[in-house]
């Protein structure tokens, strides 16, 4: 598995890995939001800065345990694994060797250094060591579906589902691996899953019309997608698929007229006009080249 992605995507990989748990530090975000800070430093790409900043927080409060699980994170985008590790020591003294948090943190750190098999064995310590706590296999499945390796993903998902099956998150990220291996039948079960355990969560509508989509039922699709717009009118993603499942349909006039709704709302420009261009083609008979 072990790889090296380009540059970009290594970037991308980064701050997303970064902002994925954005709500829990801002949601603990203590005095004057030093953790908010330090997110976007590192957003503007001062890591140094952010680094510095988190260690003054640490050394006046050496409690705050959001600040410290940012600063692993902060040194393995640096690279600095040594610093890193001593950090990951002193969280685990903080939060007890049952906690599988400092084995998810120094994962993040060693992914972010793009050492991704050694990542992947420290969600997987992570979920040995609490073996009632989603956390490790969930992270361990999301981080490789994110990779690509869905065939990885796919177990460590369905573990932490077993041990929690009231997340729709993890019911829609199972659905999307299933998905990309085209077991479609489990696909759609997990999505549903996810409904079941949440019914407003919009991305397992969104996981049911895609798959809808991939195996030609655009009018189920469409169901979907409306599903998604009554609660979230301002998804502009829904409304692309939308459109999409309209002109399978060929029911070009209403097709139309969602993508003018897209635009409104700030849709993708490049997606709205490849529609465009589609719905002109088959209203006209041109054959589009691709």
């Amino acid at each position: 598995m072990a790889r090296s992605l380009p540059r970009i995507f290594a970037r991308t990989l980064a701050l997303a890995l970064l902002f994925l748990p954005v709500a829990l530090f801002l949601g603990c975000a203590t005095e004057k939001d030093v953790v908010g800070q330090a997110i976007v430093l590192v957003d503007r790409g001062r890591y140094a800065e952010a680094e510095a900043t988190l260690e003054r927080r640490l050394r006046d409060h050496p409690e705050d345990i959001q600040a410290r699980r940012l600063l692993i994170r902060v040194f393995g985008l640096a690279g600095d694994l040594g610093r890193a590790r001593q950090e990951t020591e002193v969280l685990t003294r903080e939060l007890g060797p049952g906690s599988p948090v400092p084995s998810i943190e120094l994962g993040h750190a060693l992914e972010l250094a793009h050492r991704y098999d050694e990542a992947l064995a420290l969600y997987d310590r992570a979920a040995e060591l609490a073996p009632r706590d989603p956390l490790g296999p969930k992270t361990g499945g999301v981080r490789s579906a994110h990779w690509g390796e869905n065939e990885l993903a796919r177990p460590r998902l369905e573990e932490a589902l077993r041990r929690d099956s009231r997340d729709a998150q993890t019911w829609h990220a199972l659905g999307l691996v299933c998905l990309n291996l085209r077991d479609f039948h489990a696909a759609d079960w997990a999505y549903r899953s996810g409904l079941v355990a949440d019914p407003r969560s919009v991305e397992n509508h969104i996981g049911l019309a895609t798959l809808a989509l991939v195996q030609e039922q655009p009018d189920a699709a469409l169901r979907e997608y409306d599903a998604v717009l009554a609660e979230r009118p301002n998804r502009t993603d829904a409304l692309l698929g939308r459109s999409l499942a309209l002109i399978e349909l060929r029911r070009f006039d209403e097709a139309a007229a969602t993508l003018a709704e897209a635009e409104k709302r700030g849709g993708d420009r490049a997606v709205i006009a490849k529609q465009r261009r589609l719905v002109s083609a088959l209203r006209t008979g041109v054959k589009l080249e691709h």
